[in-house]
């Protein structure tokens, strides 16, 4: 172990500075900036915590020469290394040369590239494909000593100094700091002398040399302007003022926009203010993208409302509002410790204020107000305290967030209504086209019609999304919300599901086929059953404390934390398509988990339409992300992504045995299945025959038998199946098969035409086998994918359509021996599915004894399909494992972590 000075700065120097102390050595001198407006650099701070002797010289040299005090106070330290991270001073080289060892200095660059104090802004400015950092010796050039160390990183083409720093150069390079203390303590650090070739200095990148030069390439464009953001800012004159532009990306070639033209001088051609933000376009014709912008006096906006910035009524405060505005007010004049008294003019940045100033303002207001969930750029963007309180009230009424998703809809004028529908996919909070553009169309089974174009989602779109969610999870407001806040967020999203139902219940009648009444009753209202359910859940997530034996003393504690699993990705079917959603979602979302959520391509609406709830209700960027597009490029590339650490799915057991092998090889993901089922429903003679003819035609036939729990084939006493049969044949003859949109209608068409024609062959199968076919069999003589309820008797155990799941309005009707009970329950559960299953009889005895020997994760007695939020829902054997719904369902997005404390 070394003693070691550190000669730093910032939270970067902080950083370092705590890691070497965890490694072991010793601190011997703290060297930092003098204190700006009455406030200590965060490494002083934590230093003096530490009781490690701090100084504060305002310089180190003069006139070229190292100031004899400054130099002696150095030297008694007694260091034998100097580790200078973020260090912004002019240092003797008497003191860089005193230690045995020597200096060591980060730079964020790969030298001898970008020498010089803008190294992250060049490194963006002149379109590197590759970044990284340098742990090099010091000597008295500027940033040509030898180089110990260095690690590289791709530069991603939207990244701007925040971001890639944020991403590798902070973290990487502090690890990578201490790598080269580790080195140079075992004798092992490499001198290798910096290159001449390649090298470039470019100089401080200040604001007055920041102006855009706009006859340039969009691409050159766009690299000027993220290379400056947020410091120092890229500007232009626009409208006879400067605008610092912030938020670029480049747009695809041929990209185009609807908006209103903004005269730029010097630009190629005008600008365009569009939903989306600002279009600025290059020489070249090609064109970028900025989300916002900030005026001279320091007034940041979307992009998107440069000419609605100014008509924004103030809104009258509450009493209780006004208390809040109070409190802020106290907030901000302990913060701005120079400025007399906080009026309603005073800039926050103006006042002195700094980056770390927002963090702390911004957590202020979350311990004063949990459901005012604020970003830094909300204070970036209202900078004085009038502003400033006005937007928290906003958000505080949840009127803030309508004015900032940008929704591209597809109206219709459908079911007595205007529907909107996002057809976009749904990555880090905004809607936003797939890679390429790609879309497909997706088509209502009504009448086979195409409903609209959707994105298609592809691999690009997979990474970005879980970056997303990964980033929310790790760095995001979501990771700190605390679980109470986490609930109101969920009751909030279940309130906005309930006020949208009908459009909801119509969109999902229209994209999937379901009756409108089953839609709005089922499809929507358990959702919105689901996440009130799961919200309440959110801070009732408890651990147990263990008694553990142990050599004596024993004084040990041991407990266990029940802690969210990070970045989830969710694979849905279509035959619930919304409440498959609810059903998985909301438990993960409960447990405080991030997702990326995978639609079935046939019918990705809802899902859209949900996504755009859930940014109203004010859930944080990147928490829920919706990707439709294939299973086998999409559902594969979840499977295989090493950054999603758990996948539940729904769907085909073939499909549910794939994803669990990549989920395996990929990353040992955690997994939940419910997959295909053929659940058997037993009626003894001695039942209800009333009920059973009623719930017997529900078990089949409920949402046109697209069902994952659908009685796949029913068992009847002998005695009572010619009866039976005859019931159900006449109530079957009863249905209107019609428009889901009817309210009359009973029964809706089929999901999709692929469906459709496996129905029609299932059913010509078991008619080669021998069953008896009483009614149905054949699709609809008319527009869209309706297929007849379907009645089959005779059928035996070996023949496909007894072993088989249809998953369509397929009644599979056989005979048992009167009063053999053992028998048919041998038969019912002689399938490889065990999802779910039922029971008709008066007999409580029977009952019991029948639902305990029936292997299958759900057992109806005397009902059927009486599923509730409440009650776990899962299957056996290959029809999957883990749960949905209940406490239960929980504990699939959750891990459980162990803790042993001596005392």
């Amino acid at each position: 172990m070394m003693r070691i000075a550190v000669i730093g700065q910032s939270v970067f120097g902080l950083e370092v500075y705590k890691e070497l102390r965890k490694e072991g050595h010793t601190i011997v001198g703290v060297f930092t900036i003098p204190d700006k407006d009455g406030k200590a650099d965060p490494l002083g701070v934590e230093a003096e915590k530490d009781g490690v002797n701090v100084f504060k010289f305002p310089r180190w040299r003069l006139k070229g020469k190292g100031i004899p005090e400054v130099v002696q106070v150095y030297k008694a330290t007694g260091a034998e290394l100097n580790v200078m991270p973020f260090c912004s001073q002019f240092i003797p080289m008497e003191v860089i040369d005193h230690p045995a060892h020597g200096s060591i200095i980060y730079h964020p660059s790969l030298l001898p590239r970008h020498r010089g104090a803008s190294a992250i802004n060049w490194t963006l400015i002149h379109g590197d494909k590759k970044g990284g950092f340098t742990v090099f010796w010091a000597d008295d050039g500027l940033d040509t000593g030898p180089i110990l160390l260095q690690r590289e990183c791709d530069v991603e083409p939207d990244d701007t100094v925040n971001t890639i720093y944020k991403r590798f150069l902070f973290p990487e390079g502090v690890k990578g700091t201490v790598d080269a203390v580790r080195l140079i303590a075992a004798g092992n650090a490499p001198k290798i002398i910096q290159p001449e070739e390649g090298a470039t200095y470019e100089g401080i990148q200040k604001k007055d040399n920041a102006k855009i030069d706009w006859n340039q390439s969009a691409q050159v464009l766009h690299n000027w302007i993220r290379g400056n953001d947020k410091v120092p800012g890229a500007w232009a004159e626009v409208d006879g003022q400067k605008v610092t532009f912030y938020g670029s990306s480049l747009l695809d070639s041929g990209a185009t926009a609807i908006g209103q033209p903004l005269e730029i001088p010097g630009a190629s051609q005008p600008g365009l203010v569009s939903k989306a933000g600002l279009m600025l376009f290059g020489n070249d014709g090609k064109a970028l993208l900025v989300k916002n912008l900030q005026f001279e006096d320091g007034k940041m906006i979307a992009a998107a409302r440069y000419f609605s910035s100014g008509s924004c009524a103030s809104v009258e405060l509450t009493e209780e509002e006004k208390a809040f505005a109070e409190q802020m007010r106290g907030v901000w004049k302990s913060i701005l410790t120079n400025v007399d008294a906080i009026e309603d003019s005073t800039d926050f940045f103006k006042s002195g204020a700094a980056s770390m100033d927002v963090v702390r303002l911004v957590e202020e207001v979350k311990l004063r107000a949990s459901g005012c969930q604020l970003q830094n750029e909300d204070v970036y963007m209202n900078t004085t305290f009038q502003d400033f309180i006005q937007m928290c009230v906003r958000k505080l009424r949840g009127e803030d967030d309508e004015e900032e998703l940008v929704v591209d809809y597809v109206e219709k004028n459908i079911n007595n209504m205007t529907i909107r529908m996002p057809h976009q996919l749904f990555v880090n909070g905004e809607f936003v086209d797939a890679e390429g553009g790609k879309t497909y169309k997706t088509i209502n089974p009504t009448d086979g019609t195409a409903i609209c174009d959707v994105s298609l989602a592809q691999s690009s779109d997979v990474d970005r999304a879980v970056a997303a969610a990964k980033e929310a999870f790790e760095e995001g407001e979501w990771g700190k919300i605390n679980p109470r806040d986490r609930g109101r967020l969920l009751y909030k999203l279940a309130d906005l599901m309930e006020e949208h139902q009908e459009e909801l219940a119509t969109i999902e009648s229209m994209d999937s086929g379901a009756v409108y009444t089953l839609a709005l009753k089922t499809h929507v209202g358990m959702s919105i059953q689901t996440f009130r359910y799961f919200a309440g859940w959110c801070d009732k997530i408890q651990g147990c404390t263990i008694p553990i034996n142990q050599a004596r003393p024993n004084r040990n504690l041991t407990f266990t934390k029940k802690e969210p699993i990070g970045v989830c990705a969710i694979v849905i079917p279509w035959n619930y398509p919304l409440m498959m959603l609810a059903w998985k979602t909301a438990a993960c979302l409960a447990a405080g988990n991030t997702v990326v959520l995978k639609p079935a391509q046939v019918t990705p609406l809802t899902a859209m339409k949900f996504a755009e709830l859930a940014a109203r209700a004010g859930f944080p960027k990147g928490v829920i992300n919706i990707l439709p597009g294939s299973g086998a490029l999409v559902g594969q590339r979840l499977s295989d992504h090493p950054d999603v650490r758990k996948l539940g799915f729904t769907g085909s057991t073939e499909i549910g045995k794939h994803i669990m092998k990549s989920c395996a090889v990929s990353n040992v993901k955690k997994v939940s299945l419910e997959l295909g089922g053929k659940s058997p429903l037993i009626i003894f003679s001695d039942c209800d025959m009333d009920k059973a003819v009623r719930m017997g035609l529900s078990a089949v036939f409920f949402n046109k038998g697209e069902n994952c729990i659908a009685a796949g084939r029913l068992f009847v006493e002998e005695n009572i199946h010619d009866q039976y049969v005859k019931r159900v044949v006449e109530e079957v003859k009863k249905m209107k098969i019609g428009d889901p949109l009817d309210r009359s209608t009973d029964h809706g068409p089929q999901n999709h035409k692929a469906h459709l024609d496996k129905l029609v062959e299932y059913c010509q199968t078991g008619v080669r086998e021998g069953a008896t076919l009483v009614c149905g069999g054949k699709q609809v003589s008319r527009p869209g994918f309706f297929f007849e309820p379907t009645i089959f008797t005779d059928v035996q155990d070996h023949m496909f359509i007894a072993i088989e799941e249809s998953f369509g309005p397929v009644m599979i009707l056989s005979k048992f021996k009167s009063g053999d009970v053992d028998e048919v329950l041998r038969r019912a559960n002689a399938t490889e599915y065990g999802l779910a299953s039922g029971v008709f009889t008066r007999d409580i005895s029977k009952a019991l004894y029948v639902s305990e020997k029936l292997n299958a994760g759900t057992v109806f007695v005397n009902t059927y399909n009486k599923t509730d939020v409440a009650a776990p829902f899962g299957g056996f054997k290959q029809s999957g494992f883990g749960k949905d719904l209940g406490q239960e369902a929980l504990n699939e997005y959750l891990k459980t972590k162990a803790v042993t404390v001596e005392y």
